[in-house]
């Protein structure tokens, strides 16, 4: 494995809490390779109409925004955490990623395997065409391609598949980097955030906007929780797997507004 460079302190967070692999480590029952997924409609579909019993879905859309989730936080949690937090960039592209849809007891069980886990540290002298060569391929060469893929086989909604992916990013820039304590990654975590966030950065996603801006809605106070909520604009379809139903904690169908009009 060419994890030698990563330190053990590293490694376990990115193994251990965000599902980082070698791609030598996969299932092979229940991994495919991402960039056939995108080239190949049959295998696309093969894939969503075999999951969606096991989840426990209704129809492929259900299950192919459910399906999103998972991956959008694999790909998107272990290569922006690294970048961020380490100052690593690993490479995100469909060529070098695997797709581990393995599912038991209701819960997603799948990593992410990496057929090459070396990383280029950021260069101080440009950080900055680095971070975007790392973006870039995790979305333009990776996550653009393959919800295009899903959207064709299972007419969902893309904004859904798009909202799943940008309230990961949220997630993680907001919720799991906060309790990093040096002040010179602090400021690295706002940068990259507002970076990630920026409207003009839509040619690393091949779109003409950025669809992680787009979902950047006003959070709503919850009196309840003593919080405040980033609703989703877009339902994804989570508790039509659900038995009993549940909903996401930032479910438009539990936003206070919405719920008065009904």
């Amino acid at each position: 494995m060419h994890t030698a460079l990563f330190t053990g302190e590293e490694w376990d967070v990115l193994s251990k809490n965000l599902g980082l692999i070698h791609s030598n480590q996969r299932n092979l029952a229940t991994t495919l390779h991402i960039q056939d997924l995108i080239i190949d409609p049959l295998q696309c579909e093969n894939l969503l109409i075999e999951l969606t019993p096991i989840i426990h879905s209704p129809s492929i859309k259900v299950t192919a925004s459910l399906l999103s989730k998972r991956i959008a936080f694999l790909t998107t949690a272990s290569c922006l955490y690294a970048m961020t937090i380490f100052d690593k960039g690993l490479n995100f592209s469909a060529n070098n990623c695997y797709l581990d849809y393995n599912f038991n007891h209701r819960l997603w069980q799948s990593k992410m395997p990496l057929s090459d886990l070396t990383y280029i540290c950021a260069p101080s002298d440009d950080r900055d065409e680095w971070r975007r060569n790392i973006i870039r391929q995790l979305f333009a060469e990776n996550l653009t391609k393959l919800w295009q893929a899903f959207v064709n086989i299972s007419k969902v909604n893309p904004r859904i598949l798009w909202e799943n992916t940008a309230v990961r990013v949220y997630l993680l820039y907001e919720k799991r980097m906060q309790n990093v304590q040096c002040l010179h990654v602090k400021q690295r975590i706002i940068n990259d955030f507002n970076f990630l966030l920026d409207p003009k950065n839509f040619d690393l996603f091949n779109m003409d906007y950025n669809p992680l801006t787009r979902f950047n809605h006003t959070k709503t106070y919850i009196d309840s929780l003593d919080a405040e909520i980033r609703f989703r604009k877009s339902c994804c379809f989570y508790y039509q797997a659900s038995d009993p139903i549940e909903y996401c904690s930032t479910c438009p169908l539990l936003h206070p507004r919405l719920k008065s009009k009904r």
